[in-house]
């Protein structure tokens, strides 16, 4: 989806149309959570404090998200989908992989197939969505964010090694920004320059993942739509107003982040062994610490033991504290944990 929290804004507030528009907290502290077109002309990104947003684009608006409306659109968008085929792998409410080999309509092109789907999230949530359509996941990815907004981009069998050997590092999907820096500093800029380098020297220096690294850059990627995609995390985190220093108020702040987590877990019934602990101070460092548990944890007391005893490692905290987060991880549903015995922490 183009812009997706920010273009249902527009679409629901008509006079947001055609105007910069960030959802995000509008404090000092506030961070955007995405950002319109009209925004982003000025610099505007996602994951941007909302101060620094402010400053690029003075007459930015900020909008407060509202992700119950996100889902609710997100949701309509998966039944489109689910027309055309059951393997379809969410990446999170505004973007998914779609296997349409063998689809439900019996489409020859896959293409034809993108361009049906874009017309009706359009008529039925109007909504623009770009779609990228090619014979990998990777080369599908990277298809997928060309000629935005509202586009449609091919990449056939016989051009995606050619594709690959011209595309800048920067821009492969599953290379982030500090692995790319890396990257220039051995002199790799794009495709071709990875392909120079064997799968056993890009192992040595990047680990296990220095194999796909060696495979993509042949423009091969083998990973399937997984459909049955499980969630390997739930969290959730808040910047705060002020620098939180006493353990009181840390403790106080603690609390919803806690209580959202939690409400998510049962809700969807799936459960987690490692509860982490995220901190970042007021100069933007960042620490974590976790604890993994036996089994899975079905009591919310021994959640919120485990996160306190957690933050019990920084205290007193050697400086202030922006921001709070807490997550949940190695989850697994109840269906999973059927036939196993659990284990009591006394």
């Amino acid at each position: 989806m183009d812009a997706f929290y920010a273009s249902v804004e527009q679409r629901d507030n008509p006079s947001l149309k055609g105007k910069p528009v960030a959802v995000g907290g509008s404090s000092e502290r506030g961070v955007v959570a995405a950002a319109s077109y009209e925004a982003r002309k000025y610099g505007v990104r996602s994951a941007m404090s909302s101060k620094i947003a402010a400053q690029k684009c003075p007459h930015l608006i900020f909008v407060k998200p509202r992700f119950e409306s996100y889902r609710a659109v997100s949701h309509q968008i998966r039944e489109i989908f689910a027309e055309y085929t059951p393997l379809i792998e969410p990446l999170s409410l505004d973007e998914a992989y779609l296997d349409v080999t063998n689809n439900l309509k019996g489409i020859a092109s896959a293409t034809q197939i993108a361009i049906e789907i874009k017309e009706k999230i359009k008529m039925q949530t109007q909504l623009t969505a770009s779609a990228g359509v090619s014979y990998n996941k990777f080369l599908a990815k990277i298809a997928s964010d060309f000629n935005k907004p509202d586009g449609l981009y091919i990449i056939k069998p016989k051009q995606g090694p050619l594709f690959v050997e011209t595309l800048e590092i920067d821009r492969f999907h599953g290379i982030g920004k500090v692995t790319a820096q890396k990257m220039h500093k051995m002199g790799i800029f794009t495709g071709k320059d990875l392909r120079e380098y064997e799968e056993s020297f890009l192992i040595k220096h990047f680990g296990k993942i220095g194999s796909y690294y060696y495979q993509i850059a042949r423009g091969i990627d083998t990973r399937t739509v997984n459909s049955e995609r499980i969630r390997k995390s739930v969290g959730s985190e808040n910047t705060f107003m002020h620098d939180l220093e006493a353990r009181a108020e840390i403790q106080l702040g603690l609390e919803p982040l806690i209580e959202d987590v939690w409400r998510y877990c049962t809700k969807h019934e799936i459960f987690g062994r490692t509860i982490s602990l995220k901190i970042k101070y007021n100069d933007f460092q960042t620490v974590t610490r976790s604890r993994t548990t036996l089994s899975p944890i079905f009591d919310k007391s021994l959640f919120e033991r485990i996160a306190y005893e957690l933050l019990d490692h920084i205290m007193p905290p050697s400086k202030g504290i922006r921001l709070l987060g807490v997550s949940l991880s190695n989850l697994s549903n109840e269906q999973d944990m059927e036939g196993k015995q659990l284990t009591l922490e006394f």
